[in-house]
């Protein structure tokens, strides 16, 4: 009796298990995003025909589209293509309020139907740095705030430096009103230093309804600092009675708008002038040496840049000169090394070869009993010769 009783429900747990039949008059339908303005497209799919019409209705339940006939006046919406087995329509600059779930139903017997659900992205607007004023001081601190209004979902805001990322702080969401879409606001803090002069601070918005760097603004920023202050001389090498000039190269911003020029240790000469950055000398005298200051001053701070002058002899010759008359004296020395090496060379060739024919007028000296038989065997045996010497170097 226990096994009775358990059967019915044994059944039933099979046949759950077990896959059904596919229903072919079923119709079958997918979920579309879309974002506002653009446009979606709805179809509706059975597997065969039966003859029976589909037909398309909105989320209030109007009908849209009865098989081709349109049953709405919205021009928004058209007929996309229209067979025995399948209903496809479009609509048009796709709103917010087009939102929600669309049926799609076939009339057979029972009526059968199949649902999609529309969704609706709320496109972010370009968005808006605030918060900047005028030139920040070197060391001091900007404040950046970015907006972006109308996204749906949130969107998400990110900061670059060029193309370096920044993190600002974590994004504000607000709802706005009367509207399912929502502003979203960063805000970013900066110390500031010279190296961020003319820097450009970039917003992006990050959202499924943008490609990546669609919306972007930027906001270049200027930083105050003082002045890297250098002395360029006119030459490199300042002679006696030339006439001459240091110019005082100053780098700040604001470019600096004044200049003093001293002596270290003394007065300037009499005869050099002042003209803004320059300082102009008539006539170099060996008077004029010494350490010359300028100081440079943009506002923001004054900064002292030192040159020591040395005025050279009316002959000095400048460096680039010395370095080619030591490059000709060397190639000079190397010749004569190599021609008094030949000199030698050929003098102990002229005194071996000297030595050798002094050798052969005594030949046959080899076989005389002492020196005056050799010298006559020399001679050709002529008594009357004279005694020879021969002195070898």
């Amino acid at each position: 009796s226990v096994y009775l009783h358990d059967q019915p429900m044994l059944l039933i747990f099979i046949l759950r298990l077990c896959p059904k039949n596919d229903d072919l008059l079923q119709p079958v339908t997918q979920d579309e995003t879309v974002s506002v303005g653009g446009t979606v497209t709805l179809t509706c799919r059975v597997g065969e025909s039966d003859n029976s019409s589909l037909q398309w209705s909105n989320t209030a339940q109007q009908t849209l589209y009865f098989g081709e006939k349109r049953a709405l006046r919205d021009n928004r919406i058209q007929l996309h293509r229209s067979t025995g087995t399948e209903l496809s329509i479009t609509i048009g600059d796709v709103q917010l309020s087009d939102e929600g779930e669309y049926t799609c139903s076939i009339f057979t017997m029972p009526v059968r139907t199949a649902r999609a659900t529309v969704t609706v992205l709320g496109v972010p607007g370009k968005p808006k740095i605030s918060g900047y004023k005028d030139a920040v001081q070197e060391g001091g601190k900007v404040t950046l705030t970015c907006t972006s209004s109308g996204s749906k979902p949130p969107a998400k805001l990110h900061w670059y430096r060029d193309q370096e990322e920044l993190i600002g702080r974590p994004d504000v969401v607000e709802s706005n009103p009367n509207e399912p879409t929502y502003t979203v606001s960063s805000e970013l803090t900066l110390t500031v230093g010279r190296s961020d002069d003319n820097a450009v601070i970039a917003c992006a918005v990050d959202h499924p309804s943008l490609a990546p760097g669609d919306k972007r603004s930027e906001q270049p920023i200027r930083v105050l600092f003082t002045p890297d202050v250098t002395i360029q001389p006119e030459s490199d090498l300042p002679r006696e009675g030339d006439k001459f000039h240091l110019q005082c190269i100053g780098n700040g911003n604001p470019e600096p708008s004044s200049y003093v020029w001293l002596k270290k240790d003394g007065q300037l000469p009499p005869l050099a002038k002042v003209d803004g950055s320059f300082l102009h000398f008539e006539v170099l005298n060996k008077s004029d040496n010494g350490v010359y200051l300028c100081l440079a001053d943009n506002g923001i701070g004054k900064v002292q840049g030192e040159y020591t002058l040395l005025v050279q002899d009316p002959t000095a010759m400048s460096t680039s000169s010395g370095v080619d008359h030591a490059v000709i004296g060397g190639v000079v020395a190397v010749i004569v090394f190599i021609l008094l090496c030949l000199l030698i060379v050929l003098g102990r060739y002229l005194i071996r070869h000297k030595g050798t024919y002094l050798t052969h007028e005594a030949k046959g000296s080899d076989d005389a009993p002492d020196a005056d038989t050799a010298i006559i065997n020399a001679e050709g045996g002529h008594s009357g010769a004279e005694d020879k010497k021969e002195y070898f170097i």
